[in-house]
């Protein structure tokens, strides 16, 4: 299956993603905090805790600091009370979005991501207004790798399908509740992956010009900037072209 991978299509952001670390950790550990309460401590056992364990190594947050989190929500801490809301809305180009977020009061969460698309050109929409064109996957990742070696592993272990890239990248998916199975399965035939990650998969895909695509940039900016927000999906699509302009 051809076309461009989500490196091709992230890798302009990253330099403004790494800036925002700080905050990442901050909802990671909420994330952590939030699914330990409501699944328990154990990942095996567990798997969005997994998915957010997964996250948090991923993100080089070291073993002490997420194993503190998951006792806090084990344990009942405040941060656990944070309850998980999903909005919906449609972005620059059409595109439709979708915001994961953790928040202790829905006024100000709705607010903020309401102000967002207010600002970029877009509109909040209701409950359902774009879920159905997304599917909740785990995506194990590789940036390069043994395409036939990837495939037998990964669908020997149950994974779902399969995907490789124009630019060499391989895109593993799972049912969101098995990525970690295949994750292992993966590493024990000795294929690290380069990232794994539970995400919303869309069944069609919006292609952004070089007018929509800087304001959906823009969008996602604002987004991620919200404290509540833990996750922003779309089906935008930037090609390589698109994307060299926003460099």
């Amino acid at each position: 299956m051809a076309g461009h991978s989500k490196w091709a299509n992230t890798r302009h952001r990253k330099a403004a993603q790494d800036a925002k670390r700080g905050k990442i950790f901050t909802k990671i550990i909420r994330e952590l905090v939030t699914a330990a309460k409501l699944g328990g401590g154990d990942p095996d056992a567990n798997p969005r805790l997994r998915a957010a364990v997964d996250k948090a190594l991923a993100n080089n947050m070291t073993r002490d600091t997420l194993n503190r989190a998951i006792a806090r929500g084990v344990g009942g801490d405040e941060d656990s009370n944070m309850e998980t809301i999903i909005y919906e809305g449609y972005g620059p180009g059409g595109t439709a979005v979708m915001i994961e977020c953790l928040s202790d009061n829905r006024n100000r969460t709705v607010a903020e991501v309401r102000h967002a698309f207010t600002k970029t050109g877009g509109n909040l929409g209701t409950d359902g207004s774009v879920a159905y064109l997304f599917s909740k996957k785990g995506v194990i990742s590789f940036e390069q790798g043994d395409e036939d070696a990837i495939m037998e592993a990964a669908l020997e272990a149950g994974a779902e399908d399969v995907v490789t890239f124009d630019d060499g990248a391989i895109d593993v998916y799972t049912a969101w509740e098995e990525m970690g199975k295949v994750r292992d399965a993966l590493e024990a035939a000795g294929l690290k992956a380069d990232a794994a990650e539970v995400s919303m998969i869309p069944s069609t895909k919006a292609d952004m010009d070089a007018e929509t695509a800087p304001k959906l940039m823009r969008l996602i900016d604002m987004l991620e900037d919200c404290d509540d927000v833990q996750e922003v999906y779309h089906n935008g699509e930037i090609s390589d072209e698109v994307a060299a302009t926003l460099e």
